[in-house]
């Protein structure tokens, strides 16, 4: 018994011994995969073939502190932890909210940003929809994005709205504009980025948001020294003057 005992350990940390160290993995191939929806401004977007947004600037940042080059991977809401797991590539990037389950499932970087949910309304009607209460009612056609925390939002906090699906969070500010739905459930950030850049939108409770969160990144669970090089390398962006840099450019 005994010996079957020291054998089944020695076995274990042989196997530790070898596991794959997935920051050596990433040097060795001189590649970091960066999973991204590219559907959530001002973090993540395509113009044209080019991927760009405040997340994506970072991610071109840790390549290079890395010494390799970015591979950017097309993810979705609903998939990202999924693709994840798959190893479709090695963190996900791009607007992504801090919470529980996805602690629970993976590991999430250390916070970037604190932000809130509002709403994204037509121009004029943020006096219009400035609550809880004034949104969660059948004849309010309410905007969310599949998989993401906008949706659980609508379907825990307004049961009685008229939801109406996206697959693509792009698609929802239009949604708005166009009239099909009253009011998309929003970020902060994001609601800020469409009142700036289109005269037809405005934010409703930007400065009150109904939320509080914060944004991180996410590997793989267990992948601890990744995850450890990806806040160090963040540590060492914010002291250099980058992350406030590129906060300026895009998030304010």
């Amino acid at each position: 018994m005994k010996k079957g005992i020291i054998l089944i350990l020695m076995l274990v940390l042989c196997s530790l011994g070898y596991a794959k160290d997935k920051v050596e993995e990433i040097v060795k191939k001189g590649v970091l995969r960066v999973g991204t929806t590219a559907d959530y401004k001002p973090f993540t977007y395509k113009s044209g073939e080019e991927y760009k947004g405040y997340d994506m600037e970072v991610a071109k940042l840790l390549a290079k502190e890395l010494g390799v080059e970015l591979e950017i991977v097309p993810t979705t809401w609903k998939t990202l932890l999924e693709d994840l797991k798959a190893d479709k590539y090695d963190i996900a990037m791009g607007g992504i909210t801090r919470t529980i389950k996805r602690q629970i499932e993976a590991e999430m970087s250390n916070p970037y940003l604190v932000f809130g949910k509002c709403y994204l309304v037509r121009k004029g009607g943020k006096a219009k929809y400035n609550s809880i209460e004034t949104v969660n009612n059948p004849k309010v056609r309410v905007g969310v994005n599949i998989g993401g925390t906008n949706e659980v939002f609508a379907d825990t906090y307004l049961p009685k709205a008229n939801i109406i699906r996206y697959k693509n969070n792009l698609d929802v500010p239009v949604a708005v504009e166009n009239n099909e739905v009253d009011v998309m459930i929003t970020e902060t950030p994001e609601a800020i980025t469409y009142e700036k850049n289109n005269p037809k939108l405005e934010g409703a409770l930007v400065d009150t948001p109904l939320t509080k969160s914060q944004m991180g990144y996410v590997v793989k669970k267990d992948e601890i020294h990744l995850l450890n090089t990806v806040n160090f390398i963040l540590n060492e962006l914010e002291v250099r003057g980058d992350i406030e840099r590129l906060k300026a450019e895009y998030l304010k």
